[in-house]
Formats: structure tokens, C-alpha cells, sequence
């Protein structure tokens, strides 16, 4: 446990909640290491089920602008790249992953509810992806191979808000649930997650992978790379 992640363990179901409610949850290089540090020792411990899950009035608010001024450009292509490795992680993993989403979300939040296996929405939840109002391509690969590359192209080119159920009808979303009923939800991934053999699970998630890790990233970093990168944070801030 840390101060912006509560983990829970129960067996091999691993719960993790983030717990920065006063900022939204937004992904802050601490909260963004305690995941990678969770997601490791999950799959150290022999973990089956990984569910993420926000505390307060979201899941997650994406990145965290809130000293980005006092960082170095250096410093910021860093944290996108652990961002980036985050999503990975969680895309590839072993076991089944859970991600429950409420209120409004943005950016790099929806793109960590996006490389969940099981990715269940509130009716609540809205969900935005304004990465590329500052020039940055994260998520986009995989946003597309889920609702299409023609629907992926016309949300992140106004970045533009979709809802839960639209998020339904698209891909996105593959449940739409109140949260009364996600414990239920959550046992039933439970059965799911333990129907298989360990060595099976993996095969199948292996061969239904549509990963291309090496390819996003390079896009990731070409895009935050470009100069300027302080400048376009600020005139999208600005705009805001």
C-alpha cells in the first residue's frame, strides 16, 4: 500500500484502487511506479485477476499537469514513456484484467481503462482523449483496434467526449454496470479468470494479442519528442 494506491489482495485477486480523490486520481510519477510496482507482484504472487478501480468521483483524470512548469521536457517524455510502459504491462498481462470506470475520465486514465481485458463502464462514466491536442500519440493504436480505426479517427481528431453508452455501442466499453453491481462483476471475473489453467490462459491471451509494443512506443516518443513539447503543454493548458 502507498499513499496513492490501496492494494488489496484476496487470494489471486488483486485489487487496486487509486487513491488520490482530491486530484482526481491523476497519474503522477508515484502513482504511475506504484502500478508497475502491483502489477509485478501480482504476477510474483500468482495473481489470476488484477482489477483497477478509482476512489471518489472517477477513475482517473489522465496525466498529471500539476508541476509540470518546474519539469524538464527531458522529464516529461520520461513520465509518457512510463505511462506508456504502464499500458503495456497491463495490455500483455497474464492474468485477467479488470478495469471499472465512473465519472468523468480523461486522457492516459482512459487509455489504462482501455488496455484492460474486461473494461466495465458505469452509466455514468464519460470518458476524453485530448493527448493530441499537445501533439502526443498514446493510446492511439489500441483505442483504434477497438472501436475501429474510423470511429477512433473522428473522436481523437476533436477530441471529443463520449459517454458510457457510446463507449458500449463502440467497443470500448464491454459492460455497462452501476457500481452496486460490480462486486458481482468482479466475482464473476473471479470464476472466469480461474476457469482456466494458468498455461492456457496465457496461450489464449498470447494468441488473441494484437500487441505492438516496440511500434507504440517509438510513436510515443517521436511525438513527445518533437521540440516544443513545454510549449504545446501550456498552449493546450491555456486553452483549456
Amino acid at each position: 500500500m502507498s499513499g496513492v494506491l490501496h492494494i488489496n489482495k484476496q487470494g489471486v485477486r488483486h485489487t487496486l484502487t487509486l487513491t488520490r480523490p482530491d486530484k482526481m486520481n491523476a497519474l503522477s510519477a508515484e502513482l504511475v511506479d506504484a502500478l508497475l510496482a502491483a502489477l509485478d507482484d501480482a504476477e510474483a504472487q500468482g495473481a489470476k485477476l488484477i482489477v483497477l478501480k478509482g476512489e471518489g468521483k472517477n477513475f482517473s483524470a489522465g496525466f498529471d499537469f500539476g508541476d509540470w512548469q518546474a519539469q524538464s521536457e527531458g522529464d516529461l517524455l520520461l513520465r509518457f514513456v512510463r505511462i506508456e510502459t504502464l499500458l503495456q504491462r497491463l495490455a500483455a498481462s497474464p492474468c485477467l484484467t479488470v478495469g471499472l470506470a465512473h465519472g468523468r475520465n480523461f486522457g492516459a486514465g482512459v487509455d489504462v481503462f482501455g488496455a484492460c481485458k474486461w473494461r466495465i463502464s458505469a452509466p455514468d462514466a464519460t470518458f476524453r482523449m485530448p493527448g493530441l491536442k499537445f501533439g502526443l500519440v498514446l493510446g492511439t493504436r489500441r483505442f483504434a483496434a477497438l472501436v475501429g480505426a474510423e470511429r477512433a479517427r473522428a473522436v481523437l481528431e476533436q477530441a471529443a467526449t463520449f459517454s458510457a453508452e457510446e463507449a458500449l455501442r463502440d467497443g470500448f466499453a464491454t459492460r455497462l454496470a452501476v457500481t452496486e453491481e460490480w462486486p458481482e462483476l468482479e466475482q464473476q471475473a473471479l470464476e472466469t479468470a480461474t476457469a482456466l489453467t494458468d498455461a492456457s490462459r496465457i496461450q489464449l491471451y498470447a494468441a488473441l494479442s494484437q500487441e505492438t509494443p516496440d511500434t507504440d512506443l517509438a510513436r510515443l516518443v517521436r511525438s513527445a519528442a518533437a521540440p516544443g513539447l513545454k510549449d504545446r503543454v501550456a498552449a493546450y493548458l491555456q486553452a483549456r
